[in-house]
């Protein structure tokens, strides 16, 4: 089973109402409980937004199209495990979407690679990345633990700033707030983050 996005690394916990898409939250609930009416008006709604943030990471409309689809089917089988108390649904949403293109690409690139001359020298490359990944779990379980010392909302603009690769006015649309507004929540929670990880400038 696919993981939850809210219990994965990069998902913050977001108080308060879900006002920047007040039908969502319900529609998903409604889709948990096997709404076909509910997801296709889901599907409607969503699906221009999450289209666009796979373009963006695929680039490629056509497989940005097949990724859609996968993302669609995703979140019907996931609408249970979404939660309305931990996170907006257009996070929550955006999540999934991102999750998928990133995975996409990862996969056609290695693809591309094992097709290479420069295959063996991939798998060489890979020893090494695996031993950089236990040094960077340790970080990254330093870093989840530093954030939880954020607000919400500081958490929720760092989180898709520096985890999701978007720019402050990409952070600003999917959070629906001003461009300003999203790099003061950015600013200030990087200053509390230096903080907790000791880091000096």
């Amino acid at each position: 089973m696919p993981p939850d996005p809210q219990e994965e690394p990069g998902w913050s916990v977001i108080g308060g109402a879900d006002r920047a898409d007040p039908p969502w939250p319900e529609l998903l609930h409604r889709v948990a409980l096997g709404d076909e009416d509910a997801f296709s008006r889901l599907y409607d709604e969503v699906a221009p937004l999450l289209l666009g943030l796979i373009r963006h990471v695929v680039r490629d409309p056509a497989l940005s199209e097949e990724v859609l689809q996968e993302v669609l089917v995703e979140i019907w089988r996931q609408a249970t495990r979404f939660d309305a108390r931990r996170g907006s649904a257009r996070s929550w949403l955006c999540m999934i979407a991102h999750r998928r293109a990133v995975d996409t690409v990862r996969a056609t690139e290695a693809s591309r690679r094992r097709d290479s001359a420069e295959g063996m020298r991939i798998i060489e490359e890979q020893v090494v990345d695996v031993q950089e990944e236990g040094i960077l779990r340790v970080e990254a379980q330093r870093v989840e633990s530093a954030l939880r010392s954020l607000t919400a909302v500081q958490a929720d603009a760092i989180r898709l700033a520096y985890m999701g690769g978007y720019t402050h006015r990409e952070v600003a649309a999917l959070l629906d707030i001003p461009v300003g507004t999203a790099k003061t929540r950015i600013r200030d929670g990087m200053i509390v983050l230096r903080d907790r990880l000791g880091v000096t400038t």
